[in-house]
């Protein structure tokens, strides 16, 4: 004996049947411990070594593609056990843990403390665990690695430079301690949080990025029981089930994560137009689900639309290098403009076509001209310097008394949308 804990040879395994499709734990789950564990190490190694069959998680994923997220989330607990917990942000993913409550089997929930969370999402989390009467593993950052940073640094230096060292030393390095004590676990992504880069977001997979208890690829399974529900159907989910949730919600706040990059967003708006608002749309991830993002960096075909120019018609100009140096150098135009700056590979730029045409429609006649710059390739340096290009598509607004364009903030490009950001500026 260690402590409590009595280690079993292969023999006395064998003796006490063990099923290899749901192996018994000689250490209860996190839901039913008296206190905190300091991480998730510790519990994951004190079990029984035993080897996980191999399975094509590609084609577990076709089989439940259509099942329904109570269902998923009792596959995932049944096939791993005390291997497996869920990811917990205090956001609307307190859903999770009320689907795991339901399927009656034990489970364990682990959350990322920050440092840096709203007070309201702390209380969040108090009520969580006295609601559902468990105990939640608490990862924190190396206060080695954040002491570093804050002092060469500053407390707010991911305003100037980008939130993504930031989220690496308070978010990413915790959570890959926390899955190496692992061999599965579940996240509250859906497809429908950020369409630009979650919409291919599997319920199930083989984790591209972190590593589980038994390193290497390949040895961390990823689940996300709601890939593919509406968020307003969680929403519906939540209230009927009075499950507690976090106060920010009922401020406007949907999706939450550190106080300094969370904000409320108003009605229309995206959840995400929420978090690290100052950034590019393509840069609002903090590196936790890097795996499942869809990169339009890369400059590939898509949908065999590469040899295909894009936002062809009567009310659109399209801009040469030349055309667009002239702009710039305008200090008092004689009408304003409003510009795309695109690439006719980027699938961003090819879905928000038809609503751009249709802007330059409404526009005609109006004094506001509306014009297409292609930015790929060798104008993408210039874009880029001179353009305030950061992903595509950049949409810009030259005033017209005013030298300086104004970019377009928000991820909603629909007609409506880019009509009131013209109307709001001309």
């Amino acid at each position: 004996r260690i402590g409590s804990f009595r280690l079993l040879d292969r023999r006395s395994a064998a003796a006490v049947n063990l099923s290899s499709q749901r192996r018994a734990s000689s250490v209860r789950p996190v839901n039913a411990e008296p206190k905190r564990n300091d991480g998730i190490v510790p519990l994951a190694a004190a079990e029984v070594a035993e080897k996980v069959e191999v399975e094509d998680y590609e084609q577990l994923a076709k089989q439940l593609e259509n099942a329904s997220p109570l269902q998923i989330m009792d596959k995932a607990l049944e096939k791993f056990g005390n291997d497996i917990a869920i990811a917990f942000s205090g956001a609307e993913d307190v859903a999770l843990i009320e689907y795991a409550k339901l399927t009656g089997r034990p489970f364990r929930v682990f959350s990322l403390d920050t440092g840096r969370l709203n007070p309201e999402t702390y209380q969040f989390f108090d009520a969580v665990e006295k609601h559902y009467g468990i105990r939640i593993e608490y990862m924190f950052p190396d206060a080695v690695e954040v002491q570093a940073l804050v002092r060469s640094k500053g407390l707010f230096s991911f305003y100037e430079d980008g939130h993504q060292e930031c989220c690496r030393v308070r978010k990413v390095r915790p959570l890959r301690r926390a899955l190496k004590g692992l061999r599965a676990w579940i996240t509250g992504q859906r497809k429908d949080q950020s369409p630009g880069t979650r919409s291919e977001v599997p319920v199930v997979q083989v984790d591209p990025v972190f590593e589980g208890l038994e390193g290497g690829a390949g040895s961390l399974i990823k689940w996300n029981p709601v890939a593919n529900v509406d968020g307003g159907d969680i929403w519906k989910f939540l209230r009927a089930m009075e499950v507690p949730v976090n106060s920010l919600h009922s401020q406007g706040y949907v999706s939450i994560g550190c106080e300094p990059c969370t904000r409320a967003v108003l009605p229309g708006q995206h959840e995400r137009e929420g978090r690290w608002w100052w950034e590019d749309a393509k840069a609002k991830e903090c590196g936790l689900h890097k795996g499942n993002l869809k990169q339009d960096a890369q400059e590939v075909p898509v949908n065999g639309t590469a040899n295909r120019d894009l936002f062809e018609g009567k009310n659109l100009v399209a801009l040469s290098r030349n055309g667009m140096e002239n702009l710039l150098k305008l200090e008092k135009r004689e009408e304003p403009w409003i510009v795309v700056l695109y690439a006719p590979w980027c699938q961003f730029c090819q879905g928000m076509e038809s609503s751009y045409v249709e802007l330059a429609e409404k526009l005609a006649g109006s004094g506001v001209k509306v014009g297409k710059f292609q930015a790929d390739g060798e104008q993408k340096e210039f874009a880029k310097q001179e353009l305030q290009l950061g992903s595509f598509p950049t949409i810009l607004f030259f005033p017209k008394h005013s030298s300086r364009p104004i970019k377009y903030p928000s991820e909603q490009r629909d007609v409506d949308s880019l009509m009131a950001f013209v109307n709001a500026l001309r």
